[in-house]
């Protein structure tokens, strides 16, 4: 039986959400665009769950736009952002964010844009002093995450929006790790736009939705048909719309047990503490998301703690990038400011809602084997100068 803590990276459909998608893959087929009924039923539910979305942030359902997915979404909302203020020309953003946030801006400034990237502290938390210190008049948008997906640390983003509102900014916010996980409420938020992405809630894959605040002057990215008022052309990928509505619509009953993820998140990380000797929790000492944490173990490699999970069918993720074929470690890690030691032996251990104890317990019972092992056979074990000297003589080859 799969053991599956990595959530930040998908999450299993809820079976709820399966049952609520099926008639649309099936009898109810019509196009929601088409003037008939048959098509128009169609067209009501996914107006259905435009409301169920939108009840999940407490805003109008008129200010939900759906879309395919959190990249979609975050280049839709610095397109918009830049195109409502194009004499600006400076963005905001965090040296931690996501891809879909961090390549986008680096390719405009292939285009002539500046770009500040804010740095985090050693827990991974920005410092507000320093938002305000990189504003200018010329700032056209502050963007940043919710929370992380690494580390699962929830940035101040009301804050933040509140200093971007005092230089005429518009505020974006890449929230795809936090919805369904922390509540968030709009209404009278200082958050312009928001991304949120299915997969992430138990919904599919292929299906997201952002969030405009009313009033705000937005471009559309894709341009072609009349769909979601003009602002997204394409025909809807209906069974998925239905599908986020519905998992919105868990996602906003669950959140009043949402402890019971804490606790089991909680439970994990004290025991492999007490149980492992020389490890630490990435993101410890600051607000986090309730389901995850990122835990370094000293000496050893998080390739190598993962293949070892693997083979006990344990499903969780490195901190490191190494596993897509590079040899540098974790961006995020790495901005951090965490020595060698940790960066290359984190693992990011990612709970949901149907996360069981006898899931916990079992990793608890195989994680200090595993690491007792690739302790032993680790040419730097418990010698921090020997291991630093010996990434550096690695890098240099």
């Amino acid at each position: 039986m799969v053991i599956y803590l990595d959530n930040n990276a998908t999450t299993r459909v809820d079976p709820d959400v399966l049952e609520a998608m099926l008639p649309y893959l099936s009898d109810l087929y019509g196009n929601p665009s088409s003037m008939h009924s048959f098509g128009g039923q169609v067209g009501a539910a996914i107006q259905d769950a435009r409301v169920q979305v939108a009840d999940l942030f407490g805003v109008e359902d008129t200010e939900i736009i759906f879309n395919s997915c959190g990249s979609e979404g975050n280049n839709t909302a610095i397109h918009a952002a830049l195109a409502a203020q194009p004499e600006k020309r400076h963005i905001v953003t965090t040296a931690v964010e996501h891809p879909a946030i961090l390549n986008v801006c680096k390719h405009l400034e292939k285009k002539g844009y500046t770009v500040t990237y804010l740095s985090v502290d050693r827990r991974g938390q920005l410092d507000l002093m320093e938002v305000e210190a990189a504003m200018t008049g010329g700032t056209a948008l502050v963007t940043t995450m919710y929370a992380n997906n690494e580390t699962g640390v929830i940035f101040p983003v009301e804050q933040i929006g509140a200093i971007a509102k005092e230089y005429g900014a518009t505020f974006h916010v890449d929230a795809v790790q936090a919805v369904g996980k922390v509540p968030i409420h709009l209404q009278n938020s200082t958050i312009d736009m928001l991304t949120l992405s299915g997969h992430k809630l138990h919904a599919p894959k292929g299906v997201g939705a952002l969030y405009v605040r009313r009033g705000f002057r937005f471009r559309p990215f894709l341009l072609g048909g009349h769909q979601e008022r003009g602002r997204r052309a394409g025909t809807h990928n209906v069974p998925s719309i239905i599908g986020l509505g519905k998992a919105a619509d868990l996602a906003h009953q669950h959140l009043a047990n949402i402890d019971q993820e804490r606790q089991l998140r909680d439970w994990l990380e004290r025991q492999l503490l007490e149980r492992i000797p020389d490890c630490e929790v990435n993101g410890g000492g600051t607000t986090r998301l309730p389901n995850t944490t990122n835990i370094g173990f000293k000496y050893i490699e998080g390739e190598a703690i993962l293949f070892m999970l693997n083979q006990q069918e344990i499903c969780a993720s490195s901190g490191s990038a190494c596993t897509s074929g590079s040899l540098d470690p974790s961006h995020v890690l790495t901005a951090m400011g965490l020595p060698y030691t940790i960066l290359h032996g984190s693992i990011r251990f990612s709970l949901s809602r149907f996360t069981t104890e006898a899931e916990i317990q079992q990793v608890l019972a195989v994680m200090p084997g595993i690491v007792e092992k690739l302790r032993a056979i680790s040419p730097f074990n418990h010698d921090e100068s020997d291991w630093l000297q010996g990434r550096d003589l690695a890098y240099s080859a």
